[in-house]
This record gives C-alpha cells, sequence and structure tokens, in this order.
C-alpha cells in the first residue's frame, strides 16, 4: 500500500458520523463506517510492521469527554422536518419504565418523597379502570388508597377516567383530580386530601406552575388553595396548553377546525386584553403534509408547543388523510417546525397523546399500549415503558 491510500483510508477512519439521515436507517452508516474504520486501522498497522516506519496517526483523540450532569439539547440542522419511528424501537432506559410494575405498598402506609408518574390501568377490553397508582423517584409503585375517585362525566353522562395528563403537579408533590361539584388535592408525600366544592360537571385539571386550573365543559377557573375561591378564566378547559413550569405568566390554547376560521395557537397575556391568535401553518412541512386537528394536551416548553393532533401525509404509498402524528408548534407564530408521522395502520383513533416534554427537548407521548420517547432535533424515538394500558401523568422533568 502507497502513501497516498493510507492517508486516505485513514482520513475515512477519522471522519465523524453526522445524522444527514433519519434516526431509523442512521445505524447502516454507522455500520459501514464503522467496518471502514476497522480496515484502514488493520491496513495501518500491517504498513507499519512490514514497513519498518513509523506513522503519524490523523486526528488522535484524548480519553473521552465526561458525561454533563444535566444532558442538554443538540441541534440537528440536518434532521428531516417530517420524521417517522423505526419498526422495532431501542429501549431508554428510564425510570419510568416500571411503571408497569405491580403494586408494592400503599401510599397512606408509605408517601413519596416525589412522584414520578401517576397511572391508572384500564382494561382494554372491558374499559374498565383501576385503582390509580403512584411511581414514586424511589422506583417503587404504590397504590393511591387515600381517597375512593368517581369518574368524572358531563351533564349527558358520559364518564371517563379521574385521572388526566394534567393531575400530577410539576414538582411530583401533589395531584389534583375533577370531580363532580368539587376538586380533591391529595398531598403525594404526607397522604393529605382537601376537598373544595366548585359547581358544575368539572372535567380538566391543568397546573399552571403551583397554580391549579380547572376546568367543566366550556367554563376554566383557578382556584385559590389556599381560600378555596376560584376565578373564571378566559381560555377553553378542552384546548389550555399545560404551561412550562416556573414560567408563568401567559397561557396558550392550540385548537380549532374549519368551522371556527382553522386550527390556531391563541396566546392568552397575563397582562388581559384581547387573545392573540396565530394560525398553523404547514409551509415548512414537504408540500402534501398538513395538520387537520388536534386532540390531547398540548405542552410548552420555551416557545415549543408538543401536540398529538390528525394529519395528511404525503409518503408512499400515496396521500393518507386522517393519519396519526405528533407536531412541534412555534408558539409564537404558530408553524409547524417538525411532524412525526405515525401512520394510521393498526392505531386506534386518538392513539397518541402527548404527556410532556424530558429536560433534554424530548417528547414524551403514548405509543399504541406504551410510552416512547421523541427527540424531534434528531429524529430518535425510543420506548421508555412498553405495557402500561391506561391514563397517564407524568411529573416536570
Amino acid at each position: 500500500m502507497n502513501e497516498p491510500e493510507l492517508t486516505r483510508l485513514l482520513t475515512r477512519a477519522a471522519e465523524e458520523i453526522r445524522p444527514t439521515r433519519p434516526a431509523e436507517t442512521g445505524w447502516v452508516r454507522a455500520g459501514r463506517v464503522r467496518r471502514a474504520r476497522r480496515a484502514a486501522g488493520a491496513a495501518a498497522v500491517a504498513v507499519v510492521l512490514l514497513g519498518g516506519g513509523t506513522t503519524v496517526l490523523l486526528h488522535r483523540s484524548g480519553p473521552p469527554p465526561a458525561t454533563p450532569a444535566r444532558p442538554t439539547v443538540t441541534s440537528a440542522p440536518s434532521a428531516p422536518v417530517v420524521q417517522r419511528p423505526p419498526d422495532r424501537l431501542g429501549q431508554a432506559g428510564d425510570p419510568l419504565g416500571r411503571l408497569g410494575d405491580p403494586v408494592a405498598d400503599s401510599l397512606s402506609g408509605r408517601p413519596v418523597r416525589r412522584a414520578l408518574a401517576l397511572y391508572q390501568p384500564i382494561d382494554p377490553e372491558t374499559g374498565e379502570a383501576g385503582p390509580v397508582r403512584v411511581l414514586g423517584d424511589d422506583g417503587t409503585v404504590r397504590e393511591l388508597d387515600v381517597v375512593t375517585l368517581a369518574p368524572t362525566r358531563d351533564a349527558g353522562g358520559n364518564e371517563a377516567a379521574p385521572l388526566k395528563p394534567g393531575s400530577l403537579s410539576p414538582d411530583g408533590r401533589t395531584a389534583a383530580f375533577a370531580q363532580t361539584g368539587e376538586v380533591v388535592v391529595v398531598g403525594l408525600t404526607d397522604g393529605a386530601v382537601r376537598r373544595y366544592p366548585l359547581t358544575g360537571y368539572l372535567e380538566h385539571v391543568v397546573w399552571a406552575g403551583d397554580r391549579l386550573v380547572v376546568g367543566d365543559n366550556d367554563t376554566a377557573y383557578e382556584l385559590d388553595r389556599r381560600t378555596g375561591s376560584a376565578r373564571k378564566l378566559p381560555v377553553d378547559p378542552w384546548t389550555l396548553v399545560v404551561p412550562e413550569p416556573g414560567r408563568p405568566g401567559d397561557l396558550f390554547t392550540v385548537g380549532g377546525w374549519s368551522g371556527d376560521g382553522g386550527l390556531a395557537v391563541r396566546r392568552f397575556p397575563a397582562s388581559g386584553g384581547a387573545p392573540e391568535r396565530r394560525p398553523v401553518t404547514t409551509d415548512e412541512l414537504p408540500p402534501g403534509y398538513q395538520v387537520n386537528e388536534v386532540y390531547g394536551r398540548g405542552w410548552q416548553r420555551g416557545d415549543r408547543i408538543g401536540q398529538a393532533g390528525w394529519t395528511t401525509t404525503a409518503g408512499a404509498p400515496g396521500m393518507m388523510i386522517g393519519a396519526e402524528g405528533v407536531a412541534v408548534l412555534d408558539a409564537r407564530t404558530g408553524a409547524v417546525t417538525r411532524l412525526l408521522d405515525l401512520g394510521r395502520e393498526d392505531r386506534a383513533k386518538g392513539c397518541c397523546e402527548v404527556y410532556g416534554w424530558t429536560a433534554d427537548g424530548a417528547l414524551l407521548l403514548r405509543y399504541d399500549a406504551g410510552l416512547a420517547r421523541w427527540r424531534p432535533e434528531t429524529g430518535a424515538v425510543d420506548w421508555v415503558a412498553s405495557n402500561v394500558p391506561g391514563r397517564l401523568s407524568i411529573a416536570a422533568r
């Protein structure tokens, strides 16, 4: 092997693996580069041994950098705007993976220091909901036995499980449950239960920092937990976005359809005044892709909102209307900046509700009967918990 050939091999061995393709195909290129590196290394050793010379290696690397104590968001400009999960998801190795563990204790006998999540199993065959469970930061699952919760219901008698995505406070220390004619607040660190009378068929609870927003069919209230008084808020309780913890102030909603002017992000200034409306736009998506309607809670983190919805997709084998998807919206402009295309085959309608952001910029979402983590900046999708059919509420991370 001559010197130019050796240089080419060593240069290829030192190249970085850049995420120029979606996550589901990245491993293919990674494998090719690893094989090239092994081949180049073997050739270099052979030349040195046979020729008796010395070779200066390019881009000599030192010891691996220390892992940061707190992960940060890494931008990958080449990640596609529209992304799809791989056929087989990897395992995230997350503490939430213990959500499906059997109950090992009761909350009354062993309160938590902090809850990571609440989980209410629902039998997929009968629709029967079991007791609410509490996953503590010690990895133990407890039964919420300090209160008996009834299903929420509306004026027409339609019922739903009492656990809602916004039930668990951001700090994981308190849980709130809407009930007909009252709101029940449970201290998870001491098992204390407090009831707040509030007239109406209450269905919604959302924590805005340490503020508690409660809603019935068409009215949202901010509950003062010190006095028990409540004031009306000019927001739709169905479409209210869960605010970022520690960022009090403006509230957002995401909702609408063709009958009321189209899907839009609305900002309700904390100072009062008329809300600002920003139509949801998909100009940044490839031609043919649309976000038609949304469902479940939206979750804010900075200027981004994670939201599940029904989409129109333009991929193979052709246009599909009513596909499932998760979108990242710009709260300032209404633009869809990323879309996770989940298709429609073998999935129940409204399969993939969002449950919040992680500290490193990933979205947690319902994925069939499990919970998955999607990183919009890279396109990676991983399992967090693979078998937790039912309702979930997850603390801020």
